[in-house]
């Protein structure tokens, strides 16, 4: 497995779902995004809850945590059409040999469902913790605006999949940009959410970075081609522009949490703008 400072990078598949695609591709007409991605009978189009894991360090990192098994069984699950048949995040984590007790970090990039769900588990039907001894890394902006929620992003918060987490006192609430990890970086973009992390993993060599819901997948670069989930799509199409100019130039190795084919890849600068290039799974970075 590839390596970046002190750390051996995993991908952790935790299941797919799926969402709409006009929301997922916001203005777009439907005969150009189904091109790329093809819905189902509901116009759900299928996405990957590809988590990272970092071991080393005396650490072990997960970056996100997928949707969880909380609604396992009821009807939330049949409307996003998640899918635990291929794997789980404690089934991926497994496969490593980890065990939930063994996490000591978890990051998560904002508190939506789909990235923060397995953050928490059911024990006799009540939300607890899903990793005991880890810290819980959340931006502190963003824990005010999932507990105070506006009704665009209210069905995105679902307060017993991260209420727990400050119930047991293992938050750790992070004040903006700041170096989180030996090597371990977060930046902050607010057009999806207020205040989402996005995660970057560092040395001399490689830069990785996780890019959550800037780049849910490799066909949201384009700047039209935003979400309507997005509370500030304009903020998103220069929050895009300006990361995908700095990740061209520098040379940044994108990892793709939603993107249901590609897990990693580099973008260049082109005449039709910056494309993605080289697309790859982690074990090839």
């Amino acid at each position: 497995m590839p390596e970046i400072g002190p750390y051996t990078l995993h991908s952790i598949e935790t299941g797919r779902f799926g969402l709409d695609g006009g929301a997922m591709f916001g203005i777009v007409p439907k005969p150009l995004w189904s091109e790329r991605i093809e819905p189902d009978e509901q116009n759900r189009i299928p996405l990957s809850m590809r988590c990272l894991l970092l071991t080393g360090n005396d650490r072990v990192v997960l970056i996100d945590t997928g949707v969880g098994d909380t609604f396992e069984g009821t009807k939330f699950q049949d409307i996003f059409a998640v899918d635990h048949s291929g794997s789980t995040l404690k089934s991926s984590l497994a496969a490593q040999g980890v065990a939930p007790a063994d996490v000591t970090d978890v990051i998560l990039t904002h508190l939506h469902f789909d990235h923060a769900g397995g953050s928490t588990r059911r024990v006799d039907g009540d939300p607890a913790v899903a990793f005991p001894n880890a810290t819980y890394h959340v931006q502190q902006r963003h824990w005010d605006w999932a507990t105070d929620p506006n009704p665009k992003e209210a069905q995105s918060f679902r307060p017993d999949t991260f209420a727990p987490i400050e119930e047991t006192g293992r938050l750790n609430r992070v004040e903006g940009e700041t170096t989180l990890l030996p090597h371990v970086d977060v930046s902050l973009v607010h057009g999806h959410t207020e205040a989402q992390q996005i995660v970057m993993v560092r040395d001399d060599e490689t830069t990785l970075v996780y890019v959550a819901d800037l780049l849910p997948t490799t066909h949201h670069l384009s700047p039209a081609w935003t979400m309507a989930y997005d509370v500030r799509p304009l903020r998103t199409i220069e929050e895009k522009r300006k990361f995908l100019g700095q990740a061209a130039d520098s040379e940044w190795k994108l990892f793709f949490e939603h993107d249901p084919d590609v897990a990693v890849a580099d973008v260049k600068r082109t005449d039709r703008g910056v494309q993605v290039v080289n697309k790859r799974p982690l074990h090839a970075l």
